[in-house]
């Protein structure tokens, strides 16, 4: 009986050294090593690939957001700002863009209330960029799968260039400039389409005189 208990205790004892190893293996040693490598490596994207305005963080390039005007009195969101280039819609939270609440409409292409919205979104796009309807872009009236999408299409970005260099005053050739300097290509060279990141674009927008 004796011999049975120190055998079960020594047997114990073995899988609880196990546990420790693995647990400061596993749980001190390999997140240490990679956050190491990381930071030493890629220490932007390591810390959240963030855009700095003066040395504060003021967005971060994977996450999208409105660049609206401020809310007027009893609203929730306040009407797109006619100086920046906005970003496709987002289903993710009650004003869009909400990184603890990521997710897509879940609407059909079939579905009646999804239909009016584009159909709203494409009348109003058309009147704010002031081009006809037919030239507005899908990214512009749908949302994107996480509701967090920064990128939109070129042909978007493109599209809200005269509206901006003229809110702001600028060379509508100079914005266009800027705005082709911020088109990437498809990763691989192949896989996606090409996009502009818009927060990245308005980021930049801000330096250019």
């Amino acid at each position: 009986m004796a011999g049975s208990l120190t055998r079960l205790l020594r047997h114990h004892l073995a899988a609880l050294r196990m546990l420790l190893v693995f647990t400061v293996i596993t749980g001190i040693v390999y997140p240490l090593v990679v956050t190491g490598i990381a930071q030493a490596v890629f220490p932007h994207q390591a810390n959240g690939s963030l855009l700095k305005d003066g040395g504060r963080p003021v967005a971060s390039s994977l996450i999208g957001q409105n660049f609206n005007l401020p809310p007027s009195k009893g609203q929730t969101t306040g009407a797109p700002d006619s100086r920046w280039f906005q970003p496709r819609p987002s289903a993710a939270g009650p004003t869009g863009y909400d990184p603890t609440n990521s997710g897509a409409s879940n609407l059909g292409p079939n579905n009646a209330g999804l239909v009016k919205a584009v159909k709203d979104r494409r009348a109003a796009v058309a009147a704010f960029d002031g081009v006809p309807p037919s030239s507005v872009p899908a990214d512009a009236v749908t949302a994107s799968g996480s509701g967090l999408d920064p990128d939109i299409s070129p042909t978007y970005a493109y599209e809200q260039v005269n509206r901006v260099a003229k809110a702001r005053g600028l060379d509508p050739a100079a914005v266009r400039k800027l705005v082709a300097e911020h088109v990437q290509g498809r990763n691989l060279g192949f896989l996606g389409q090409e996009r502009v990141n818009v927060v990245v674009l308005n980021h930049d927008l801000a330096a250019l005189k």
